[in-house]
């Protein structure tokens, strides 16, 4: 008899915890399931965890900016190299339109130029005060003509003139005492120029410069004592009508242009975009002059417009 009670006793108890069991599964949400699971018995339209923060939009396709600029530059006759490098934000990303195509650089060598001049200067291997001597095998038509045999003029002035003005003959004597040519494109190769011949014959592409400018940007050009001196050089500019003019007022832009003729390029930096610092150079052949310009400048606010949505 003390065996069926036992018996008995056991089936009571088993009894009382598959009740117990499916008044919880009931009430409480099983491990791991969402409010919207447990308050409707689907998945539905599930909230964002307060934990994640808010949503992020899908970011936009960069063929949806190729079309863009494919657009801009056949409405206007033009045959363009564009490249794009972001430097912050979510997922930088670098992208190019024919940016491995060749384009005469015009004076976007003076990029390179400059950026040698600004880390010789930071390290200590020239100084500002230097005095470079004109000679006539330096001369070329150019915003200055002030030059006459015997002038010399200190570092500093030039590279100003270089980069504020766009100077030709400043930029030969500049070229002729860091060693020519070959000593420039030396340098440019050690900062990301691959397929860029500049001074002479004077090609370049758009991811080139793309690279100069990020070499810069991150500090492998003589770091920010380096970037003290070049980026007022190349801020507020006597060319202002390419990619800066594309930006919203007030917008800091760092940037080396090249024109002549029918070719227009712009090399920038823009270390405030809408999502963070990014790099955007621009090589065209097409209409020249002001309406060359005006492509630049449609292509930059294109690229603002595109980096705030992302």
């Amino acid at each position: 008899m003390i065996w069926m009670r036992r018996v008995g006793l056991v089936v009571l108890l088993g009894v009382v915890a598959l009740v117990a069991g499916l008044w919880v599964g009931l009430v409480l949400p099983r491990a791991g399931a969402t409010p919207d699971e447990t308050a409707a018995g689907s998945l539905g339209a599930l909230p964002t965890p307060a934990t994640a923060g808010p949503a992020q939009p899908a970011r936009p396709a960069f063929a949806a900016l190729q079309s863009t600029l494919e657009q801009i530059l056949r409405a206007s006759g033009t045959n363009g190299g564009v490249t794009i490098s972001e430097l912050e934000g979510q997922n930088p990303q670098t992208w190019s339109l024919a940016g491995d195509e060749q384009f005469l650089a015009a004076s976007t060598y003076k990029l390179p130029l400059l950026m040698l001049e600004a880390q010789n200067v930071a390290a200590g291997k020239a100084k500002r005060t230097d005095r470079i001597c004109f000679q006539d095998s330096d001369a070329e038509d150019g915003w200055f003509d002030d030059y006459d045999a015997g002038t010399c003029m200190s570092r500093a002035d030039l590279d100003r003139r270089i980069g504020q003005q766009s100077d030709n003959t400043a930029a030969h004597m500049v070229v002729r005492v860091n060693g020519g040519g070959n000593a420039l494109n030396a340098y440019a190769g050690k900062h990301g120029a691959r397929q860029s011949d500049f001074y002479d014959p004077n090609v370049t592409t758009t991811s080139d410069l793309a690279r100069l400018w990020v070499d810069e940007a991150q500090g492998r050009a003589g770091g920010r004592p380096a970037q003290q001196y070049l980026f007022p050089l190349l801020t507020k500019t006597a060319y202002e009508s390419g990619i800066p003019a594309g930006v919203p007022r007030g917008t800091t832009v760092v940037h080396k242009i090249g024109s002549l003729d029918d070719v227009v390029n712009d090399a920038a930096l823009i270390p405030r975009g809408p999502r963070g610092a990014y790099v955007l150079a621009i090589c065209t052949e097409g209409p020249g002059g002001d309406a060359g310009w005006k492509v630049l400048a449609d292509i930059s606010r294109a690229v603002w417009q595109f980096e705030a949505a992302r």
